[in-house]
């Protein structure tokens, strides 16, 4: 291999990795796969990815690097011939409720640059088609499309009066000092029921606009003013930071309308003005994608055919995999996990560059079967252009157009950071590595099924694409929802919980566990509180002596475990703290010994250890463990900050933590996500485990081995969007294969 047709690792050691040296080939998909926590991220994202985007960083002129994302050094002797690296992870395309598809894929740019040239009449140039921009954007909304109002009968409890605590928002509870602008301004009767208030009275409450209290009493503020709890609501709260604070007491006040101005399209009315084709930009990005593409079509684009060509070239690449069915005007808020992941990879597969590396992790997360084979084709298409695509990946259809297969193991954690297997994909299905024997065993159906304790209904549902659908989902079972990525499965669910409002849902959602640096598997499941608890009985010390977030926090780094220093333009510097040697505490908490052992020599020890020690203690220092040892999670140390385990390390901490609990339904978005084929079936034992103590499973799930031990499916489609909606089947799996309309039963 010539020395620049590969990328060269030399001696990795970031986090677990053991001292790693490989060869990359370029212009080749090389696959990166191995059980969760083994290593691979640290190897692709935090090594090579990392290092090549703080080496491109450092072309920049200094005061550009202020302005962009700091990647800290790796722990690698060298990196040889490292490309530019473009990395399309999963994190979500943006929760700004102003973007949308055709803002993210920056296809609106090259649409309203089309407006401004070819529509007519002529109102400006392109920014002023944005809805983002002042020049566009209906006055009345500011561009959102919609406005927001207090929906008043559900702000006052007319049976009671100021005085019982009439105002139901939370800040304006009794004896709270916003209450008191009320109570103490002599406007009212403060013993007088809300329903007895006379009209000027209840309109003096709500709506009064600020103003001076006439004649107030003496506990009334000198330069206060009076104003309505409406406009005080939306001036003080709403458009502030303190919504943040009250959000859930929002959304139970506030309701959405479409803007009355313009009728939920977000421009005013000189922009709607200009049309092409007789349709204006809203009404443009309102088509599909596939819709959008036939009109151009048919235009006669004159002088303007470069700039047709450029953006159907665009909304071709969305169509192309499987997007077709999606608007422009799509809040990138709404779109499923599959479809922000294909939306991203949208955004490059038009590029003409070529010799990149395009790190993709997890490409086949939130996808159905039929989604995958899309992808696959993209993906393809980025190594043909001249590209290198390193891919961090489980599903087994991936494996198929990998030209490399790099396996990292053999175990998670300490036991990982190894490479097990470098070959081609049929050499690793004949070996003896973890994922060899998973892909050489096959699936079967679950026989026989559970018996449902009964079951729950949606009847009539029609919560976003779902066309009025009756579905039915069994108690004391799992159940596991299929459809194509956008056939409306999170609707349908959603629909679940509203229609049975007095049952005991739990949603754990694809979001990670709180990853802040200071979090760990013994604070996340509340071990560390009974450890302190412990050692504060056994000492006669306070509590916070025995945490490293309060009085035993070691004095140096704080409690962190590690020094940050700025080094300004170039970076954040991170280093072992000298004082507590990373362990966080004090020495003070440390000189404190149960059993032989401090504080710090307990949190060191993995969950396998600390149970073998704490086996014969009361339940509240042992259930933790045994929790966390029955998802698979014994090897973590129970000092492990939260921020370094994998997507499938928190997936399962979050199952841990409902182990053991009161009966529930779990609903589960997409829990196989990130996960390696063995994790998965540590999961569905996980799921065993919480069936076999009464509880029922509503799982969002593409993943076939997961959806053949399922005892009922519902499945969604037959498309996406418009073209979805409809419950295609529901009952055993098994039945599913005999359903011709249904895209999941050709892979099954």
């Amino acid at each position: 291999m010539d020395s620049h047709d590969y990328i060269g690792v030399r001696d990795a050691s970031e986090h677990n990795l053991k001292h790693l040296s490989l060869k990359i080939p370029k212009r080749k998909i090389v696959l990166f796969t191995g059980i969760s926590g083994s290593g691979k991220s640290s190897l692709v994202f935090d090594t090579i990815a990392a290092q090549s985007r703080r080496e491109l960083h450092e072309t920049f002129p200094s005061f550009v690097q202020h302005l962009l994302p700091r990647y800290d050094r790796p722990e690698v002797a060298a990196l040889e011939n490292l490309p530019v690296t473009i990395l399309i992870d999963q994190k979500p395309v943006g929760a700004n409720i102003r973007s949308t598809v055709g803002t993210y894929t920056d296809t609106h740019a090259l649409l309203r640059l089309l407006y401004s040239r070819m529509g007519k009449p002529f109102v400006g140039y392109s920014d002023v088609f944005s809805f983002n921009h002042p020049k566009g954007s209906c006055p009345c909304c500011e561009g959102l499309g919609f406005v927001e109002d207090i929906d008043e009968s559900l702000l006052l409890d007319r049976d009671k009066s100021l005085n019982e605590g009439a105002i139901r928002f939370v800040s304006f509870g009794v004896d709270t000092w916003r209450w008191k602008r009320y109570v103490y301004s002599g406007l009212f009767d403060n013993h007088k029921k809300v329903r007895d208030y006379t009209p000027q009275e209840l309109d003096l409450l709500l709506h009064a606009p600020q103003q001076k209290v006439p004649n107030p009493p003496a506990r009334w503020p000198k330069t206060a003013l009076y104003e309505g709890l409406v406009p005080r609501i939306k001036r003080s709260i709403l458009h502030q930071k303190e919504a943040d604070h009250h959000r859930e007491q929002i959304a139970q006040l506030v309701t959405r309308i479409p803007c009355p101005c313009c009728g939920g399209l977000r421009l005013n009315a000189e922009v709607l003005s200009c049309r092409i084709g007789g349709l204006h930009i809203a009404q443009f990005t309102a088509l599909s994608v596939d819709g959008g593409i036939a009109f151009l079509e048919g235009l006669d684009p004159g002088p303007f055919r470069d700039l047709t060509e450029a953006l159907l070239a665009r909304l071709r690449t969305l169509s192309g995999i499987g997007l077709g069915y999606l608007s422009l005007d799509r809040p990138t808020t709404t779109l499923s996990g599959g479809e922000a992941a294909r939306v991203k990879l949208a955004k490059f597969l038009g590029s003409s560059l070529s010799d990149l590396v395009y790190v993709m992790d997890e490409p086949s997360a939130g996808l159905h079967a039929y989604d995958i084979e899309l992808v696959k084709r993209a993906v393809l298409r980025l190594k043909e252009r001249g590209n290198t695509v390193l891919l961090v990946e489980h599903h087994r259809d991936f494996f198929d157009i990998a030209d490399l297969v790099v396996e990292l193991g053999p175990g998670a954690g300490e036991k990982g950071g190894e490479i097990t297997f470098q070959g081609t994909p049929s050499e690793l299905r004949g070996s003896e590595t973890a994922t060899g024997r998973v892909l050489r065993e096959g699936a079967a159906f679950r026989r026989p099924g559970r018996e449902p304790k009964g079951f729950l209904e949606v009847r009539a549902g029609g919560r976003h694409n779902l066309k009025g659908v009756d579905a039915r989902f069994p108690l004391g079972c799992l159940t596991v929802v299929s459809g194509v990525a956008g056939s409306g499965k999170s609707s349908l669910v959603e629909e679940l919980m509203r229609q049975n409002p007095d049952r005991p849902f739990t949603v754990m959602e694809q979001g990670a566990v709180g990853v802040q640096s200071r979090s760990t598997p013994a604070t996340y499941l509340g071990f560390a509180d009974a450890l302190r608890d412990l050692f504060a009985a056994r000492t006669g010390q306070s509590k916070g002596l025995f945490s490293f977030n309060s009085a035993g926090a070691c004095g140096e780094c704080k409690g962190k475990g590690w020094i940050e220093t700025n080094m300004a333009f170039m970076g954040t510097v991170s280093h072992l703290c000298e004082a507590c040697r990373g362990r966080r505490f004090s020495p003070e908490a440390c000189a404190h010994l149960y059993r032989g052992l401090s504080i710090a020599d307990l949190y060191d020890l993995d969950v396998d250890r600390a149970l073998d020690f704490f086996r014969e203690e009361e339940d509240a220092l042992a259930a933790p463990l045994r929790q966390l040892q029955e998802v698979g999670l014994g090897y973590l140390r129970l000092n492990q900050a939260l921020p370094t385990l994998s997507g499938g390390e928190r997936q399962r901490l979050k199952l841990a933590a409902c182990l053991g609990g009161r009966k529930q339904i779990y609903v589960l978005d997409e829990p196989t996500s990130g996960l390696h084929l063995q994790d998965i079936r540590a999961l569905m034992a996980c799921f065993e485990k919480l069936l076999d103590q009464g509880n029922a499973l509503v799982v969002v799930e593409h993943n076939l081995d997961v959806l053949r031990a399922a005892d009922w499916v519902v499945d969604l489609g037959p498309h996406a969007g418009d073209r979805g909606g409809e419950v295609l089947y529901q009952g055993p799996p098994e039945g599913l294969v005999a359903c011709d309309r249904s895209v999941t039963a050709r892979y099954l």
